[in-house]
C-alpha cells in the first residue's frame, strides 16, 4: 500500500508544526553584523592598499616564498 500525503505551507509554518525556533531575529542580527563588517574592511581589498600592506615585508617574503618552494620540490634551501 502506498500513501500520498501534500502539505502546501510557507516555511515558518512548517518549522512552527515540528516545534522549531523562530530564528529570523538572529539571523538579520548576524547578516548586519556581517555587513557592517564588509563594509569596515572595503578599503583592504582596494589594489592600492594589498600591495603597500605587501610590500611592508619587503624582500624578505620572496625568500621565504622560494624557500618554502623549494622544499616542496625537494631541493636545497637558499
Amino acid at each position: 500500500m502506498k500513501v500520498n500525503v501534500e502539505i502546501e505551507c510557507t516555511p515558518q509554518e512548517a518549522r512552527a508544526f515540528f516545534g522549531l525556533p523562530d530564528v529570523t531575529p538572529l539571523n538579520e542580527q548576524l547578516v548586519e553584523e556581517m555587513s557592517k563588517r564588509m563594509s569596515a574592511n572595503m578599503e583592504a581589498l582596494e589594489p592600492e592598499a594589498l600591495m603597500r600592506s605587501w610590500m611592508t615585508f619587503g624582500g624578505e617574503w620572496q625568500k621565504q616564498f622560494m624557500d618554502l618552494m623549494s622544499k616542496a620540490a625537494g631541493g636545497p634551501s637558499r
